[in-house]
């Protein structure tokens, strides 16, 4: 069985409903705190999508440049945000200069790099020394739904996490930063509790991906959606998220 994947709409869709949730906004803020900006700081966000965090940072005074990979999100981002600097860019080869910036942020991005250690060694190319990073992001392998199908929900969550590159990569932030030779590691974890109806298709796409692994039966499936959507209506949906924010010094 395929699993369709969102179009770029679909995407988008989701992410600005993602993002506009308070505790997004409030973890957003706070990553920007722990760069600890001056004015007119150079900075790059990777893996920028629609361009919201480059928004932010230049309504607090720094030069930020969003880097992405899609050249879909590139052109969201340029309609959105005019004037600000937007970029095509790997992870592991981002369009900077040696020492360029000051601060470097990742959001939601290390989980989906089959190599976190190279990507934070492209940091510390990128960073001017005493330059700040702070990573932010899930961890996939311990995500809370609840569901009147406790079992089953334990069987989607793993099985959805075993299909993303890295699931466990947030958790591993301070060991990568330690590793990476970063100083100053600070690690922090908030809990993103989603009630929202319409952030439904994220446990749909979970259901999915665990049907599509043959981690559940088409019954299993089906009960378990069934489940969710009357949840929904009812207002009873809830998904909790582990969101890890680490931030550190480049020596």
């Amino acid at each position: 069985m395929l699993i369709r994947m969102p179009n770029t709409s679909e995407l988008v869709t989701l992410l600005d409903a993602a993002d506009t949730l308070p505790g997004a906004t409030a973890l957003r803020g706070r990553s920007y705190e722990l760069l600890r900006l001056e004015a007119g700081a150079p900075a790059v966000d990777v893996g920028c999508g629609t361009g919201r965090a480059v928004a932010e940072l230049r309504e607090r005074g720094a030069r930020p440049i969003g880097v992405d990979l899609s050249a879909d999100m590139i052109g969201i981002a340029r309609d959105r945000w005019p004037g600000a600097d937007f970029r095509m860019g790997d992870a592991y080869d981002l369009p900077l200069g040696d020492g360029e910036v000051a601060a470097y942020r990742a959001d939601k991005v290390f989980h989906e790099l089959g190599d976190a250690e190279r990507a934070l060694r492209e940091a510390v190319r990128v960073l001017s020394p005493g330059g700040r990073v702070a990573l932010a992001g899930q961890d996939w392998d311990a995500i809370v739904i609840d569901s009147g199908h406790p079992l089953v929900t334990r069987a989607i969550v793993h099985a959805r996490a075993d299909q993303i590159p890295d699931p466990r990569a947030a958790r591993r932030y301070r060991d990568l930063l330690l590793t990476g030779g970063f100083t100053d590691v600070h690690v922090e974890v908030h809990t993103a509790v989603l009630t929202d109806a319409a952030l439904l298709p994220m446990a749909t796409n979970q259901a999915r991906a665990a049907l599509a692994a043959g981690a559940i039966t088409q019954d299993e499936h089906d009960a378990w959606l069934a489940d969710q959507h009357d949840r929904a209506r009812r207002g009873r949906l809830l998904l909790a998220v582990p969101m890890f924010l680490a931030a550190a010094t480049r020596p």
